[in-house]
């Protein structure tokens, strides 16, 4: 997809982070774009930031997790601004204590990551691509994946990624079997500069877990200290519209994790138990500049 101008992009976990930066990147490539998210203040305060620089924006407060609140957001989307042109399936959701044992994290853990990070993907393909599909325009899909959807892993987040990146790879396929116009990409960012560690303020009351762990605080730490040092989500959002124009389906913007991700596919080849990061070298590659 050539022509942003005009055009109309819908962006869900808009109010902030990755999907904040992609708001803006399509405003001020001409697009109309449509901000959704669960965080409702800074969702406002978002459209108004836009609307204030001139651009033709709408904010739609959206569950991610629920079916119909995602129809909802394609119906007032098409309602505003005809056909929608690109999908950015950007929302995303960490639990703390993804270092426990996949058996003793708790249902709850799995059905708020799970339902927001995968079955939010899900929901939007299933609310957007007929009507993408009908009008016949050139278009575009992202899907938000990460890293850890190329990496071994086990809690909520890891498998909620892994199955973004699988569904995007079919959807990739249906959409060239069916000689559409439209194009797919999975987004797999490492660390950048967001408050994906702080997820849990938006966390529903129902699915609070019973029994709350506390997280390793080592590898918070060390997390964080990555996280505060990555790469900025307006870096992202660059990267994510040159591919849009390339028709790239892999997007991955972190060039140092390339050894990494190919030691992992090589491990797979050669019948080997899975790969391990090393966190100490990546603080050290981290130290001396290297962005992850």
């Amino acid at each position: 997809m050539r022509d942003f101008e005009g055009r109309t992009a819908v962006v869900t976990g808009a109010a902030s982070g990755i999907g904040r930066a992609l708001a803006d990147g399509f405003a001020d490539v001409g697009m109309n774009v449509v901000l959704a998210d669960v965080e409702e203040e800074a969702l406002a305060a978002a459209v108004a930031e836009l609307e204030g620089r001139g651009h033709p924006v709408l904010g739609v407060g959206v569950d991610a997790r629920s079916r119909e609140s995602v129809g909802e957001l394609a119906r007032r989307a098409t309602e505003r601004f005809g056909h929608v042109h690109v999908l950015v399936n950007n929302a995303g959701v960490a639990s703390m204590g993804e270092d426990r044992g996949v058996w003793e994290i708790a249902d709850e853990d799995w059905d708020w990551v799970m339902g927001v990070n995968f079955y939010g993907v899900l929901y939007g393909l299933q609310a957007f691509v007929p009507g993408m599909l009908e009008h016949g325009e050139e278009g575009h899909i992202v899907n938000t994946a990460s890293l850890a959807g190329l990496l071994p892993g086990g809690g909520p987040y890891s498998v909620s990624k892994h199955g973004v990146l699988a569904l995007t790879e079919g959807l990739y396929r249906n959409l060239a079997d069916r000689g559409a116009a439209i194009g797919a990409s999975v987004l797999c960012p490492g660390f950048v500069n967001t408050r994906i560690f702080d997820a849990e303020r938006n966390r529903p009351k129902e699915l609070e877990a019973p029994e709350v762990q506390a997280p390793n605080e080592l590898m918070r730490a060390v997390g964080e200290a990555l996280i505060q040092g990555g790469i900025q989500p307006a870096e992202v959002a660059e990267i994510v519209l040159r591919a849009i124009q390339e028709g790239d389906l892999y997007i991955l913007p972190h060039p140092a994790w390339d050894p990494i991700v190919r030691g992992r596919f090589e491990g797979i080849l050669g019948r080997k138990k899975p790969v391990s990061v090393d966190i100490e070298d990546l603080m050290r590659r981290r130290a001396a500049g290297e962005k992850f």
